[in-house]
């Protein structure tokens, strides 16, 4: 195979890993048509076909995945070492994609990645709102963010924010036509407002402790989001109860917007991680900003 075609056989891992033309061309800033039109060129090229497509979805030929399993590795190490050369740079250099809730984005990440980027022109960094549980190493992420004790063991995790509480909160006019909770066995009987796990295909189960007594407790609603913003906004408009982290809450609690209930039940929670494979080769781009996010206590 000519040299040239070392962009189309990238083409082809692309599509294999996205099973799909149309993410596919998103990810590499090309046409879906003249995607197709360069697998198919190598297809011809090879005299087999790699991939078999249908109206819905695309996958490999036995051809294709073997050319793909050996192909694939070691466009990865090339990838790593022209990462590495940025060392050689007077700057640090390269992209640094990262997984996280709408919620660690808006608490600890931006904050942080304001005062970070301007002194390192260089470095981008790629920010996915996800609130699966994502696999970082077969999305292609460079890390993701989580609260501690949602990380696996064969990551390495670096604290990047405070212990973190969440509140259960409703409007005065909620409460004028309901008992208020007291314990949180009663949210079975609220209207409570969700919270989607793509990761799992459910709704988030209310977890709350007293006294080392732990509780998890699947409520019940006419609303459900997939950002926890949204799910607070909807409290505040007299919809439901909501389950949001206590900080977010703080504004209309002050306000008297919102009130308070099982707060004795809402124990502090280990803040958000960063967390990322050990086998990851740190990029002096990478090391930097995982410094600039570590959480120092005042």
């Amino acid at each position: 195979m000519p040299r040239g075609s070392f962009d189309d056989l990238r083409y082809l891992i692309a599509v294999a890993r996205e099973q799909s033309f149309t993410k596919a061309a998103g990810k590499l800033g090309v046409s879906q048509s003249a995607l197709s039109q360069t697998i198919r060129q190598i297809e011809e090229r090879l005299g087999v076909r790699l991939l078999a497509r249908t109206t819905r979805s695309v996958s490999l030929t036995e051809a294709g995945e073997r050319l793909v399993r050996t192909v694939a590795p070691r466009f990865e190490e090339i990838e790593t070492e022209l990462e590495a050369l940025s060392e050689l740079r007077e700057k640090p250099a390269g992209t640094v994609r990262i997984t996280a809730g709408d919620h660690a984005i808006k608490s600890v990440l931006w904050p942080k990645l304001q005062k970070f980027l301007p002194d390192y022109p260089d470095i981008k960094v790629e920010i996915v709102i996800d609130y699966g549980l994502t696999d970082i190493v077969a999305e292609r992420h460079d890390a993701g963010v989580r609260w501690g004790e949602q990380i696996a063991k064969d990551m390495i995790a670096v604290r990047i924010g405070p212990d973190i509480r969440f509140a259960v909160v409703g409007t005065k006019s909620y409460f004028a036509k309901r008992a208020v909770p007291r314990t949180p066995q009663d949210l079975i009987e609220h209207n409570c407002i969700n919270l989607r796990l793509p990761t799992y295909g459910g709704t988030y189960a209310w977890e709350f402790e007293k006294d080392g007594r732990e509780l998890k407790v699947r409520v019940e609603g006419q609303l459900v989001f997939n950002g926890i913003f949204q799910v607070l906004d909807a409290a505040a408009a007299g919809l439901g109860l909501a389950f949001v982290p206590e900080d977010i809450a703080q504004p209309y609690l002050a306000k008297g917007r919102l009130k308070r209930v099982l707060e004795e039940w809402c124990p502090p929670w280990s803040g958000y991680h960063l967390y990322y494979p050990h086998r990851r080769q740190s990029s002096p781009a990478f090391a930097l900003l995982v410094d600039a996010l570590r959480y120092r206590e005042a």
